[in-house]
């Protein structure tokens, strides 16, 4: 029996090694070729010298455009997510404590996270066509308007979560010592619903950071954002592989930072409060 614990255990550890290697491979392969001349990627060189030319080409060539780039990307996620946290947790506390029907929460939830599931191009075509009568096409209002429509459902199935959580003998007894409803959502629920929000805000903003699709249809130069930067290294005529490989090392540090420093509470909101 010992035996066959101790094969199970590291049949589990090597599977997991393998796994690791897979993940980690495309990213140190990227690493990598960001730092070679394009002769050395087209030899396919193992052993080559370093060469910072591929970042300055991205961050300071005069035909790249990467920090205007980088600079719509910041702007267009920041900006959803907060707003799409404020509207989502005003949603999630709205359905999760007042005094509606079960069934209207359901029913409204439901339809959410439906239309969470839809694939996105079946609506560009449509919010094209919205966003050109509106004259606002190419424009980051428009990328900020149609993240905060596609983060808000998970974002507020999130949060009921988490507010569910909360016991309603903490706003009652608040209540009775004489605060407001504002002051018992500030004071009292805000505080507690705090790991929801960061959870729903590193989602958020790592969707918009990485959105290409609708980039792609509803912003040209003028509003092009991180992926649509990286994609334009790669031409009819010419792929540029150490420019594409250097600009996407710099698009993955936002994300990961935020990933690393929210991963916990992350976790806690796809497995506890969300889930219970």
């Amino acid at each position: 029996m010992l035996e066959l614990r101790g094969r199970s255990l590291l049949l589990g550890r090597a599977l997991l090694a393998l796994s690791v290697v897979f993940t980690l491979a495309p990213f140190l392969y990227i690493l990598a070729t960001s730092f070679k001349t394009e002769i050395a990627i087209a030899t396919g060189d193992v052993l080559f010298d370093p060469t910072l030319g591929n970042y300055q080409q991205v961050l300071f060539g005069r035909r790249s455009n990467f920090v205007r780039n980088l600079f719509n990307s910041v702007t267009v996620a920041a900006v959803s997510t907060a707003i799409t946290l404020t509207i989502g947790l005003l949603a999630a506390y709205t359905l999760e404590r007042q005094q509606h029907s079960r069934l209207v929460s359901r029913v409204f939830l439901g339809w959410t996270l439906v239309f969470h599931v839809m694939p996105t191009l079946t609506l560009i075509g449509p919010w094209y066509l919205i966003f050109r009568w509106l004259d606002l096409y190419n424009t980051l209002t428009a990328l900020v308007l149609v993240h905060v429509v596609l983060n808000l459902p998970l974002t507020v199935w999130l949060l009921m979560g988490f507010i569910r959580d909360i016991p309603v003998e903490l706003e009652d007894a608040a209540r009775v010592d004489g605060c407001t409803p504002f002051q018992v959502f500030r004071k009292v629920v805000l505080p507690l619903v705090t790991p929801g929000l960061i959870a729903a805000g590193v989602l958020a903003f790592v969707f918009s950071w990485n959105e290409f699709s609708v980039a792609l249809t509803l912003a040209s130069r003028a509003a092009a954002t991180v992926p649509i930067g990286i994609a334009q290294f790669a031409q009819q005529f010419e792929i540029q592989n150490g420019p594409m490989a250097a600009a996407s090392m710099i698009a993955i540090l936002p994300a990961l930072v935020l990933m690393i420093f929210g991963q916990r509470f992350v976790v806690q909101g796809l497995t506890g409060g969300a889930l219970k």
